[in-house]
């Protein structure tokens, strides 16, 4: 079984990563995303749920998170949690059944801020990208997929997404083994990496 943890700013390109991984591998991968480990925030009024900064990593559920990895990594289930960004809270009724598998991707911004987590990895990969290539990206997703006005999703940027990737995210890269530069652009370093983790596998390593 092999642990991979992709990190990057958003919008750097890491669901690309990752998705060009699981083609490669089908179904010998599953992937934990961190966004479904943000604590739940149902407790507080609603006012109070939207100032919850997601670029810290207080607003992450690391033990939860570890937990869940070390019993795929044994080889039981997990019932992973279902969150919203929209009602900044974790679902009640609802959680994501995940089997373990050969290959398991441990996605998000803040992974590698936690050593805890980071222990449990065999390869740490680090999406680098420009940054005015990440605010488009963030500024077309929150719009399209999270309801966010353009105004809120500058603002957002501008207060807590750029300070935090620079006080959390970017010192986190040197724990990295590989470095993806121009993030998910970069077809000829995804595709060398997929190769190389499909190579280990076939032979038992």
């Amino acid at each position: 079984m092999l642990v991979i943890g992709i990190a990057g700013g958003s919008g750097s390109g890491k669901t690309t990563v990752v998705n060009a991984i699981t083609e490669k591998l089908k179904e010998r991968v599953v992937v934990i995303p961190q966004d479904s480990y943000y604590k739940d925030s149902s407790h507080l009024p609603m006012e109070e749920r939207q100032k919850v900064n997601f670029d810290h990593p207080d607003s992450i559920d690391f033990d939860l998170l570890v937990r869940h990895l070390k019993e795929l990594k044994a080889g039981r289930s997990i019932e992973q949690p279902v969150y919203s960004y929209i009602t900044c809270s974790r679902s009640k009724t609802e959680t994501i059944t995940v089997n373990p598998a050969e290959v398991i991707i441990v996605e998000g911004i803040l992974i590698f801020c936690c050593a805890e987590l980071r222990n449990q990895m065999d390869i740490k990969i680090f999406v680098d990208a420009d940054d005015d290539d990440r605010l488009m990206r963030v500024m077309a997703r929150d719009i399209i997929e999270r309801g966010k006005t353009v105004e809120t999703v500058i603002q957002r940027y501008s207060r807590t997404v750029k300070p935090m990737f620079l006080q959390f995210i970017e010192p986190s890269k040197r724990y990295a083994d590989v470095i993806i530069p121009q993030g998910g652009h970069n077809k000829v370093a995804i595709d060398v990496i997929a190769a190389t983790i499909e190579k280990s596998l076939n032979s038992g390593h």
